[in-house]
């Protein structure tokens, strides 16, 4: 920075004072109580403190578990410590990761909620199936290497539950320690309107303080009744970052923030406190892409996981052409009992087939058992109480979207699409290379030529294959709207972006929650 800028400095913000010394009088109890509030400061603004430390406690309480049970139970199948040593590193390797994939260390996940206890479940069971998997495989060459299978179960039995507790104990502790702290958004203009409706839509809870850099709407509020008032004198307001706010939000335009305040902010995100422009936030905290803040150069920026050349791409081909392969196999069965029990209950055909959008917007035939009865009449759509068609008798004209309580599913169709076992024929698909098990939804090209015509950035989605599962469709409801397109695509877009392992893992867990737990339409 030249002098010059230096001199400018104060006058936008006023740089932060150099830490008090605490006085020699200072009585012990405030002095614990300073201690205190400190940690619970900088708990609340270091989201890698919370990680670390849920690290730290899975690690040494496997490790304590899995040692205490072994020495209880006298397991003496180990020649030496080196073998017992490398057994407990391969098991706390692959607990750790499972729980890093559904974001066991991510602050922003709230451990508390239904959904997230029953993706740890899932977890740690898939955790104790591959170390498992893992241990015998090499057990069967190296004899001096095969654990008690009791030890190994009982231990990931007392490891669960634990793991569970204590993230919920950490968790209720660090919504305590940011109870009283707000964001600080610097914007006042549509772009912070529209942050402030997101958030109130969203299950984050701390308070929003909206700045007006240049102090035009100053007194007013963001966005009508009941929303929070603009406020100026950003200066102090940086100032007192680590006292008052667990980070800040940039929601205005680059071209309206002047060099000094940019340099400030820079100095911050590497110094003190987290500075979010919109993206970043909606990606860290709700897992989607806000399509108000893209542009057309989008996936040109860096940081994106998917490249033409990416190792990934081709060991998903790989493992999408064995996996339905395999699973063709294991559930034909299946696939022939439920095909005779919709033939028996609605007659032919047995399978739906529709020309829906592939990657780079090839088209393909995809094919799912058919759940809906054949064309009605007017008479016979009513969708909760509202006629599809104006003519009692007169054929309506397809409806684009599957209702709540749509009357065109058959009986045996609702329970197949509740558990997904619709979907089952579009294996057929994945082998032929149509589709990935993973991707976002493949659309019907009629949904997908209305789509973009009406939603900016919408073909950025056909930049992958479409999936049989996707992370839209373990995030959000069932689409019956242009509007709930729109939310679909932010989760389709963060998927493109972050397209990785361990993001494919993390869906793969959702959708065996979603399965069990009934949640299709």
């Amino acid at each position: 920075m030249t002098p010059a800028q230096d001199s400018k400095m104060p006058s936008l913000v006023a740089e932060p004072s150099s830490p008090a010394k605490l006085d020699e009088g200072t009585a012990p109890g405030e002095r614990r109580g300073g201690e205190r509030r400190g940690l619970r400061s900088a708990v609340a603004v270091h989201d890698w403190i919370v990680g670390f430390l849920f690290l730290a406690i899975d690690v040494g309480s496997w490790v304590l578990i899995y040692g205490l049970i072994s020495y209880l139970r006298r397991d003496e199948f180990f020649v030496g410590p080196f073998e017992f040593v490398l057994v407990d590193v391969i098991q706390v390797a692959v607990i750790c990761q499972a729980l890093f994939m559904i974001g066991g260390y991510d602050r922003n996940n709230d451990k508390r909620a239904l959904t997230y206890t029953a993706e740890h479940i899932l977890a740690i069971i898939g955790a104790a199936t591959v170390s498992a998997l893992i241990v015998y495989s090499a057990a069967a060459y190296d004899s001096s290497i095969k654990p008690s299978r009791g030890v190994l179960l009982l231990s990931f039995l007392v490891f669960l539950p634990w793991s569970i507790l204590f993230r919920r104990v950490i968790q209720r502790f660090l919504a305590e320690s940011t109870a009283g702290r707000a964001f600080l958004v610097i914007g006042s203009g549509e772009l912070a309107t529209r942050f402030y409706e997101a958030y109130r839509q969203s299950p984050s809870r701390q308070r929003l303080e909206f700045v007006d850099i240049e102090r035009e709407r100053v007194g007013e509020r963001v966005a009508g009744s009941g929303s929070p008032i603009i406020e100026g004198d950003l200066a102090t307001k940086l100032t007192n970052l680590g006292d008052r706010y667990s980070g800040v939000v940039l929601a205005e335009r680059v071209d309206r923030i002047r060099p000094e305040l940019l340099e400030h902010l820079v100095r911050t995100q590497f110094q003190r406190t987290r500075v979010y422009t919109l993206e970043s936030f909606y990606e860290a905290h709700w897992r989607h892409v806000p399509l108000h803040a893209l542009d057309p150069f989008w996936p040109l920026q860096m940081g994106f996981q998917l490249a033409r050349n990416s190792p990934y791409h081709y060991l998903k081909r790989l493992f999408d052409v064995a996996l339905s392969g395999v699973l063709l196999v294991i559930f034909s069965p299946l696939l022939v009992l439920i095909a005779g029990v919709i033939w028996l209950r609605s007659g032919r055909p047995v399978l739906f087939r529709q020309t829906r959008v592939g990657r780079e917007g090839e088209v393909f035939t995809a094919m799912k058992f058919r759940t809906m009865r054949h064309r009605a009449t007017g008479a016979e759509l009513s969708v909760n109480g509202s006629q599809l068609s104006e003519k009692p008798g007169e054929d309506i004209e397809e409806d684009i979207y599957t209702r709540e309580n749509d009357p065109r599913i058959t009986r045996v169709g609702r329970w197949l699409r509740k558990l997904r076992l619709d979907e089952l024929p579009q294996l057929w698909n994945v082998l032929r290379g149509d589709m990935s098990l993973i991707g976002p939804r493949a659309e019907w090209i009629k949904c997908a030529e209305q789509y973009e015509k009406k939603i900016p950035f919408y073909h950025f989605r056909h930049l992958v294959k479409p999936g049989i599962t996707g992370w839209a469709q373990v995030n959000y409801p069932y689409g019956e709207s242009d509007e709930d397109a729109i939310e679909k695509l932010k989760y389709d877009l963060y998927y493109i972006r972050h397209y990785s392992l361990k993001l494919d893992a993390m869906i793969v867990l959702k959708t065996v929650h979603t399965v069990l737990f009934g949640k299709g339409r």
